[in-house]
This record gives structure tokens, C-alpha cells and sequence, in this order.
């Protein structure tokens, strides 16, 4: 692939992804814009059996089978904030934030998963830390579905199982009933690719099935029709006097042509498609279903294979119009790039799979990576063209950033230079994106402290204060990347050059 193209297609990457550090000094959001940092249940609250809660499907891999992840680790007490929620409120106050994104965990709402008991005690903790929220003027954003299934509806097929459509209705209804009255904002679901593609479709998430080229199909459907089940409820039921506003968060990266050959373009416009426009396009798109890009390839691949049909599910009439429209922003979960290739040395995959399906190979030049301790590539550009694509090919809707950040393997490290370069690169990209007429509303860095990060265990490190998991104390301390998010957040703008110092501690921020 060392063409003379590509080589100056990399040469032209790097050169863009160095000039965000140093081609800006200064620039200013817009009024309104809303910023916020994210967490999710599994992943910091810790105390997964306590006061009535259920058995979800982390718990139970990671109880079962350690190896699944890479340090042993699991969720059980995690950053412990079902017990140190008003620090976390605390530290929220220090960077002067806007909102809030965290997660309902399910099990801890309702022990079997079904309505039938409500647990008291895990109400109780979601309304301690919504007032606690309010009281300092923090905005919380909820998520109802963050990958912990209970187990109890797991064991009944979890999200392949089309009853499961009526199961998370039953648990929405329930969500907005408890906590809708306070609650503005709603998430259905967390970045449904990965919910399906590695729980179902293949094995690195729990419920890690690998049920592929099947699998992660059913999970997609009937995934897709629970979040519009979800969306009508609230827009039927509560928005009238609720007034909150109710979204998906589609993880989404931004794949680009390794070359401007035809077929490269054609591959990275497919790979685009197969990911984050399998979820998108059907609530966003005027014909709505799977992208037509899906379903030709999979319905011929199917077919070479064997199969009398597709093996992606269709969707009826009447289920394409239920999931049309059901998003009030476009949630977006971006991390970085891949550049793509359809050619002879596209790497042989599973069969049937949809890696097989897509038929795209991926290529990552090692110049993307900040250092050795950065897990995620630094490709700011990448986010520009992304929400430049949503604006074009939907009609430029609102677009919420629900989660962008860098993930580093530097364990305990309180000068976190690489976050510090990838946090100002991505958002002068956003405000890129801002000034190309993007509809951008607001922006939730991933993460507020470090935690327990999936198959990564604790050995990734996303926070913006580091956690001490050596402490039973779990003691959060700011790192520089806190202090610069503060400084963000007070002036509304971006300055390359600021400074903090750090031998000043972080305060609570004015209003706060």
C-alpha cells in the first residue's frame, strides 16, 4: 500500500493533526453552548450487590470469568460512588460544569429487570445525586441503558429476543416516572454498535456471544425498535409535562479513504455506513431502515453463503415510520479514525460476520499516536469531517457530544500532557465544524475520573481527576487536564497557551 498517494495522504494527515496545536489561539464558543463530563454505572458506582440490587451482565462475566479481563478487575466497588457521590458532585462544582452524563443501572431500579418490584433503596441513591446535582445548578443527563442488562432477562436471550422491546419499554416508563419531574435530558441507549457488534456479534463485551453474522443483526433491530418504543413513551406520556429532551448516543469514528482510488472511497463511505449509519440512518434518513449500502452487501453475501435470505432482519412498514424521527439530538461518542481499503490484501474475516460483510480493511499510521502510553489516536480532522457528514447527510440536525476523550495506559499520572493536547485538538475541531454551520449544542468530555473501562479493566485510564484504586478511600485527585477543562469552562473559550498552575488547588468555581 506504500503508493506514492498514500504516502502523501499521510503526510497531509499529520501535518493537519499538528497544526490544531498551534494554528488557533484563542477562540470563544458560542452563547448557550453546554459543557459536561460523563461517567456510567458499571463503571464507577461499585456496590453491585448492596440495598436490593440485581445481577447484571458485567457481573456476571466478569465473576465467572476474570480472564475476560485484562487485569482480573471487575465492577464491584469500582470509583465507589454509591457511596461518594457528593465528592463527585464536589469535583463537578470544581470545573464549573454545566451537566452532568451518568447512567441508570438498571438492576438497581428494578432487581429482576421486569417492573413487578421496584427497589426503594436504588431510587433512593438516583434521587440523593440528581438533588445533589440541582442544588448546584448542574443539569443532570441520564442514560437509561449503559450495557449492564440484567442478567435475569440476559438468560431470556437479552437483546435477541424481540420480547426485550416491551422489557426496556416497561423499564423506561418506569425511569420517567421516578425521575422525569427533575431530569431534562434522556439517553436511551449508549452506543448501540458496540452493544450489538461486541456483545452479540462477536465476544470482547459482555454478554460476549459471538453469535456473528447473526447475532449482531437481531440485537440491532430489535435494539432500534426499544430506544423508538422508549421515545414514544416519553413523547406521548411525559414530555407534556416533563418538557425534557429525549436521545440515542451512537458511537461513531470517522473512516477515511486510505487513497482517493475509487474503490477506497467507496470502502471508507460503506465502513461509515456498517457502523455508526446503521443506527443513525434509520431514525434520521427519509427512507428510514438499514442503509441500502447494508443491505445490498448483506443480502448478497447471504445469499453466496447459502442462506434462502438476508440475514439482516427486515423491518415492516409500520416498524420503519415507529423508529423515524425518534431522536431529539443526534448523541455522538467519538474517539478517533481509521483510514480504510477495499482491495486484494483486505484481511480474511469470519464468515458469515459483518467484517465479512463490509469487506474493508483498516490501516492506523503510528504517527496518529501521541506517545506510547496513548491508547487513542489523536486524529482531531477526523472529528470535523464526521459532523461535517452528519450536517450533510441529514439535514444538519442538532448534534449533542456525549462523550469524546483519550484513553492512556500511564496508570497514576497527575501531568497528563497527551490528554491536554487531545482535548484542545478535538474541540478546535469542533469549533471547526461550528464555524462550517454544524449544529453543535454541547460537549461531554469522557471522563470525570478514571474507571473501570470494560475489557481494559483499570489498566486505561480516561479520567480528568485520577483515582486512587490502591485506597479504599478511592481518593480522586485533578490532574492538569482538570484544571484546563476549568479554565475552558469559566472563559468559554479555547486558549492553546494557558497555563495552570498547579500548585494551586482546584476550587469550586464561581455559581457553583
Amino acid at each position: 500500500m506504500a503508493t506514492l498517494g498514500v504516502i502523501a495522504l499521510l503526510c497531509a494527515s499529520v501535518a493537519l493533526t499538528h497544526a490544531y496545536n498551534a494554528r488557533h489561539e484563542v477562540r470563544k464558543f458560542p452563547d448557550g453552548f453546554l459543557f459536561g463530563t460523563a461517567t456510567a454505572s458499571y463503571q464507577v458506582e461499585g456496590a453491585w450487590d448492596a440495598d436490593g440490587k440485581g445481577e447484571n451482565i458485567w457481573d456476571r462475566i466478569t465473576h465467572t470469568n476474570p480472564d475476560h479481563i485484562m487485569d482480573k478487575s471487575n465492577g464491584d466497588i469500582a470509583d465507589n460512588s454509591y457511596y461518594l457521590y457528593r465528592r463527585d458532585v464536589q469535583m463537578m462544582r470544581e470545573l464549573g460544569l454545566d451537566l452532568y452524563r451518568s447512567s441508570i443501572s438498571w438492576t438497581r431500579i428494578l432487581p429482576s429487570g421486569f417492573p413487578d418490584k421496584i427497589n426503594e433503596a436504588g431510587v433512593q441513591y438516583y434521587n440523593n445525586l440528581i438533588d445533589e446535582l440541582l442544588k448546584y445548578n448542574i443539569q443532570p443527563m441520564m442514560t437509561l441503558y449503559h450495557w449492564d442488562l440484567p442478567q435475569k432477562l440476559q438468560d431470556l436471550g437479552g437483546w435477541a429476543n424481540p420480547e426485550i422491546v416491551t422489557w426496556y419499554a416497561d423499564y423506561s416508563r418506569v425511569v420517567f416516572k421516578l425521575f422525569g419531574d427533575r431530569v431534562k435530558y434522556f439517553i436511551t441507549i449508549n452506543e448501540p454498535y458496540l452493544v450489538c457488534n461486541s456483545g452479540y456479534g462477536g465476544d470482547k463485551l459482555a454478554p460476549a456471544l459471538n453469535s456473528t453474522g447473526i447475532g449482531e443483526y437481531m440485537c440491532a433491530k430489535h435494539l432500534l425498535l426499544a430506544h423508538a418504543k422508549a421515545y414514544h413513551i416519553y413523547d406521548d406520556e411525559f414530555r407534556p409535562s416533563q418538557k425534557g429532551k429525549i436521545f440515542i448516543s451512537f458511537s461513531a469514528q470517522w473512516y477515511e479513504p486510505i487513497s482517493d482510488s475509487a474503490a477506497d472511497v467507496e470502502a471508507a463511505h460503506d465502513a461509515n455506513q456498517f457502523e455508526w449509519a446503521q443506527y443513525s440512518w434509520p431514525i434520521y434518513s427519509e427512507t428510514g431502515d438499514f442503509p441500502p449500502e447494508m443491505k445490498k452487501r448483506i443480502a448478497a453475501r447471504s445469499a453466496e453463503q447459502g442462506f434462502p435470505r438476508s440475514r439482516l432482519p427486515e423491518f415492516s412498514p409500520e416498524e420503519i415510520e415507529l423508529v423515524k424521527g425518534t431522536s431529539d439530538f443526534f448523541g455522538l461518542n467519538h474517539y478517533t479514525t481509521n483510514q480504510i481499503y477495499r482491495n486484494a490484501s483486505v484481511p480474511q474475516f469470519n464468515v458469515p460476520s459483518i467484517e465479512d460483510d463490509l469487506g474493508v480493511g483498516s490501516y492506523t499510521p503510528i504517527e496518529w499516536q501521541l506517545s506510547e502510553t496513548s491508547k487513542t489516536k489523536y486524529v482531531a480532522w477526523g472529528f470535523t469531517k464526521l459532523l461535517n457528514r452528519i450536517k450533510d447527510a441529514y439535514k444538519n440536525p442538532p448534534v449533542f457530544i456525549t462523550e469524546n476523550g483519550i484513553g492512556t495506559r500511564d496508570g497514576m499520572n497527575l501531568i497528563d500532557d497527551d490528554r491536554v493536547t487531545y482535548y484542545r485538538g478535538y474541540l478546535d475541531a469542533l469549533l471547526d465544524a461550528l464555524e462550517d454551520g454544524c449544529d453543535v449544542r454541547g460537549y461531554t468530555a469522557w471522563s470525570l475520573m478514571d474507571n473501570f473501562e470494560w475489557t481494559d479493566g483499570y489498566t486505561t485510564r480516561f479520567g480528568l481527576y485520577e483515582v486512587n484504586y490502591d485506597s479504599i478511600y478511592r481518593t480522586r485527585t485533578p490532574r492538569k487536564s482538570a484544571y484546563v477543562y476549568r479554565e475552558l469552562l469559566r472563559s468559554r473559550s479555547l486558549d492553546h497557551h494557558y497555563e495552570p498552575d498547579l500548585t494551586q488547588p482546584l476550587t469550586i468555581a464561581p455559581g457553583h
